[in-house]
Parts: C-alpha cells; sequence; structure tokens
C-alpha cells in the first residue's frame, strides 16, 4: 500500500508541482513547505546564545526587554525574506507555524525560553486582520508554542489603533507611528508573568518597544522578545 501510495503521490506533484516557498524548487517526496538546501542554507543569527546581541541593543535605555534574540536576517532578495512575504501576503498561515517549530526547537534547547510563562504575538488591528484574514505572528507563536509548551494568549493585548506602514519611516518616525497604539486587555492573565512577544520581523524594534512599554506597566511582568528575521539599521 506505501508503494502505491508513494506513486500517486509522484503523479500528483507532476500534475500539481510542490515548490519550496523560499527558493521556488521542487519539494521531494518527505519535504513539506520548505526544501531541505533551504532548511540548511537560511542564516541563523545565533542571537538567543547572546545576550548583548544587536537585537537586544535596540532596546537599551529603551524599554527593559530580559532576552532578545530573532532566527535569521531579513535581506532583501534573502530566503526567508521570500518565506515572510508568502506568509504574510499571500496567506500561507502554515509556513509561519513550521518556521515557528524549527525556531521554537533552538530557543528550548538552548534554554532561551527556560524561565518563560507566555507567548503573547504581536495583535494586528482588527480592520487590517479582517483585510488579511489572520496575524502572521499568531502562526508563528503557534509553531513556537507546539514544541516549547509555552501557552498562547493572543486575546491579553489589543492594537486599539490603526499604524500606518512602518516603510521608509526614520527609527524617530517609525517609533512615534506605533506610540500609545497598543492596550493590554486582560491584566489578569498577565500579572506576574515573564511574557515572550513573538513577531514576524524586527527593524528598529519600535512595534516591540510600544507592546512591551504596555506590558509593563502591570505588576510583576517581565518581557522577552523575538522574531523569524531581524533588518536592524
Amino acid at each position: 500500500m506505501s508503494y502505491l501510495s508513494g506513486l500517486w503521490d509522484d503523479l500528483l506533484s507532476l500534475l500539481f508541482p510542490r515548490l519550496c516557498y523560499a527558493c521556488g524548487n521542487h519539494l521531494l517526496r518527505n519535504e513539506y513547505l520548505i526544501c531541505t538546501e533551504c532548511h540548511v542554507l537560511i542564516p541563523r543569527t545565533n542571537y538567543h546564545l547572546d545576550s548583548e546581541n544587536p537585537v537586544a541593543k535596540l532596546f537599551w535605555g529603551r524599554c527593559m526587554i530580559e532576552k532578545a534574540a530573532a532566527f535569521s536576517f531579513y535581506n532583501r532578495g534573502s530566503r526567508i525574506r521570500n518565506l515572510i512575504h508568502c506568509l504574510k501576503y499571500k496567506g500561507i498561515k502554515e509556513i509561519g507555524i513550521e518556521l515557528g517549530k524549527i525556531y521554537g526547537l533552538i530557543l528550548k534547547s538552548s534554554g532561551f525560553t527556560e524561565g518563560i510563562d507566555m507567548i503573547i504575538p504581536v495583535p494586528l488591528h482588527p480592520s487590517r486582520q479582517r483585510v488579511r484574514g489572520f496575524n502572521q505572528s499568531d502562526s508563528i507563536a503557534e509553531g513556537i508554542s507546539a514544541v516549547t509548551g509555552l501557552p498562547v494568549d493572543g486575546r491579553a493585548l489589543a492594537r486599539i489603533s490603526v499604524s500606518g506602514t512602518q516603510t521608509k519611516r526614520s527609527r524617530y518616525e517609525r517609533w512615534a507611528n506605533v506610540e500609545g497604539i497598543f492596550m493590554a486587555t486582560d491584566i489578569v492573565s498577565i500579572k506576574g508573568k515573564h511574557i515572550l512577544l513573538v513577531d514576524d520581523v524586527i527593524t528598529t524594534g519600535s512595534t516591540l518597544e510600544s507592546c512591551a512599554s504596555e506590558l509593563l506597566k502591570i505588576d510583576g511582568v517581565k518581557v522577552s522578545v523575538t522574531a523569524l528575521a531581524c533588518a536592524v539599521i
């Protein structure tokens, strides 16, 4: 039966080719969403091993962040950028879950997630989420949760106003664009917890800073941050 199943899978692959979302090459029978070559060649930052990494330094003097890291580098034409584009703009939510699992295993095995109580994905404004159909950060958080066992609370933090695109804004303009646009909506569930904020891409850190600043108003809260990629400028 497995032989016939394999033949059927091969036939379907000929009729409806399964392509890697990172590089566009054909996926082999045992590959899913991302080919083995891309799994290997996507560069890792290893920032989770360095408490003074470039992402962590973004928040120095601005916001009390416990730990900060990112999986890969968000460069033009990079494989991780292609994956995040497919996740956000083509609605391939499974990419976020898969990458979340990959990165979640790295974070867990390194001890990065020790002491963290829960995951909160960076929220979208409801109007934007209705247009997109989902929040990409929810998918990433789901993947991280699946391998770390950390619970996800996607309702504890809300975006209460729509911000314009951050593209081509200066560092100050990015910060001003997201200042005060988040609100904690479930203080009881957050109080005293160490929270891991999850986003797709970190550039200046302004969005995560705005989220963290709101959460840190609550008694006993600690905040760490991570993302699939960073484009530190």
